[in-house]
């Protein structure tokens, strides 16, 4: 092929010639008019036209995808719809459908149930999952809430540990327990969430009514097994024999349904928050093993044993913690116990309490300074009352030594020192120091001490499901008792989908806390290309952005390509 220029009355033409040898000698076998240079350029604009889309979107998807995929996996949808039974005719979709939706914005993009059918549009989700926006409206999502009704919910909750457990192949050996509250925005005069009351906030915020939570968390990758709201304003030592109750309950099912042993040694690790004679019963009652930790002045003496007696536990696992052991009678019982010290923990007392310690000081110079200027009116009492208030802390009290002088507001005077010696005595015997309490009497101490630290995993999920970005419990836009609990299985479903992402991906060699993995996941996005129409509607085309390479490794994790578009 080759173009060819004719000149016909000082014009230029140009045609398309095709040349072949006929009989051993070249020539023309066809031969195409394409016009004038003018003509050829339209031509060429036409085309370009076509090739560059008119306009492009871009959309979330590798973060959106990979929740889908586990979802799918544990067949979350299936579960709530088998408890359930058939969806309504009218419905868009199934309450399961629904509340695994729920779990995925949890998960990704924390937003309202009024919010929803937006965040979907920008994502590439209605694509992959075949669920339109336009079915998606809040109050969809509230008929899917009240269509399950709590009885209901406990079988849903349990069917899905069964499905975590078997089909992520979960040790359930080893739980840590905890428990926490979250402040809602629910209006004080609202009697519809008797749940909902003012407590210990542990979030500091002492003005706003409370919803509990209590989790166990397995260690293998911190998943939580159980879940159990409470009002928030019932201590936790008072909401752990329920959940010990709900846990043996549990653990029993869980081992009968996925084939795991009729009768492993479970071990629940808790804190000393949760402690009381009853609850220590119980847990034996229930036929749990445990490690816990008791304050250290139920055992004192302990506190008085001097640091030679403690011996490095594993420098390569902990480094420099060391331990000693002994037996004590704990909340009735003579136990196994012991003492440990970690030089990490004893640091960050000391700067805690240095912190601590000089608030405290300037508070009473400035106490002292309003005293010396005549200005004050308390009574010697009511001086001595407020001074309690400022050293109010039990450490505080062993090492400040406060005199007052004068008995009249206007003689009174004040003088504070440091007892050094009385600071050093308690460094030397209560920082970095906690006493642990166990069942096992022939577990090494090593593994004691790495069973007891797995109440971290628990702590992480709170810290989690405070994050306000991801896998959050907030906003909880609902004010009625029974969307609450619905609201709270959601988040806490969330929570399961996102530590099983996380222990997948570590699994793999990728170790990324969930922040960061969702971070990763969310960069693998997906672009529409929408192309001019040529006649019909307009085409549009659609790819992944080229980060899918980069984190190939996420995206072979999470099979990506399942989910992703494909190549016209």
């Amino acid at each position: 092929m080759a173009l060819y220029k004719k000149t016909v009355n000082g014009k230029v033409y140009w045609y398309l010639r095709e040349m072949a040898r006929v009989d051993g000698k070249p020539k023309m076998v066809s031969e195409r008019y394409l016009g004038s240079a003018k003509d050829l350029e339209k031509l060429l604009d036409a085309k370009e036209a076509v090739s560059v889309p008119e306009k492009t979107r871009h959309l979330g998807f590798g973060d959106s995808a990979a929740v889908w995929g586990i979802l799918g996996r544990l067949d979350v949808a299936g579960i709530i719809d088998s408890v359930l039974g058939a969806r309504r005719k009218d419905a868009g979709a199934s309450v399961g459908t629904y509340l695994a939706l729920a779990a995925l914005n949890r998960v990704v993009a924390p937003t309202s149930k009024l919010g929803f059918a937006d965040w979907w549009k920008s994502t590439a989700a209605d694509r992959f999952t075949k669920i339109p926006a336009k079915v998606l409206d809040h109050r969809r999502f509230w008929d899917a809430m009240h269509g399950v009704s709590l009885p209901e919910l406990a079988v849903i909750e349990e069917r899905i540990a069964v499905a975590m457990v078997t089909e992520f192949n979960l040790d359930i050996s080893a739980l840590a327990l905890d428990m926490t509250n979250f402040a809602t925005y629910i209006d004080s005069a609202n009697e519809a969430a008797p749940m909902a009351q003012r407590g210990k906030a542990k979030q500091k915020r002492a003005d706003l009514r409370l919803v509990g939570l209590g989790l166990v968390i397995t260690r293998d990758g911190g998943i939580p097994l159980l879940a159990h709201a409470y009002p928030g304003n019932k201590p936790d030592v008072t909401q752990f024999p329920l959940m010990i109750d709900a846990l043996g309950t549990r653990h029993k099912k869980l081992a009968e349904t996925a084939g795991i042993s009729a009768s492993p040694e479970v071990t629940v690790v808790f804190d000393a928050g949760q402690n009381s004679a009853s609850n220590f019963t119980q847990v034996i009652d229930t036929a749990l093993a445990f490690v816990g930790s008791v304050p250290p002045s139920h055992v004192p003496d302990l506190l008085k044993i001097p640091a030679t007696d403690r011996k490095a536990v594993d420098a390569a696992r902990f480094g420099g913690l060391s331990a000693t052991e002994t037996r004590r009678v704990v909340y009735g019982t003579e136990r196994r116990v012991i003492l440990i010290h970690s030089p990490t923990l004893h640091a960050k007392q000391v700067a805690g309490f240095a912190q601590t310690l000089a608030k405290a000081q300037l508070k009473l110079d400035e106490l002292a300074d309003t005293l010396a200027r005549g200005k004050a009116r308390r009574t010697t009492t009511e001086l001595a009352a407020h001074i309690k208030t400022i050293t109010a802390d039990s450490w505080l009290r062993r090492v400040l030594e406060v005199t007052i002088t004068g008995d009249t507001p206007a003689t009174h005077r004040l003088t504070t020192t440091v007892n050094e010696e009385a600071k050093a005595e308690l460094e030397e015997e209560v920082f970095g120091k906690r006493v642990l309490v166990t069942s096992h009497e022939n577990w090494p101490v090593a593994d004691l001490v790495e069973a007891y630290r797995s109440q971290s995993d628990a702590e992480f999920g709170f810290r989690q499901l405070k994050d306000p970005h991801v896998v959050s419990f907030s906003p909880m836009n609902h004010w009625s008792e029974h969307n609450i609990r619905i609201h709270t299985f959601t988040c806490v479903l969330a929570l399961q989908i996102a530590h099983l992402m996380r222990r997948e991906a570590d699994k793999a060699g990728e170790h990324h806390s969930v922040r960061e993995l969702l971070e990763r996941l969310a960069s693998i996005g997906e672009t529409v290309m929408i192309y001019p129409s040529t006649g019909g509607r307009p085409k549009a085309r659609r790819m992944l952005t080229e980060d899918i390479d980069t984190h190939a490794k996420l995206a072979e994790i999470f099979n990506l390509n399942k989910w992703a578009p494909k190549k016209n």
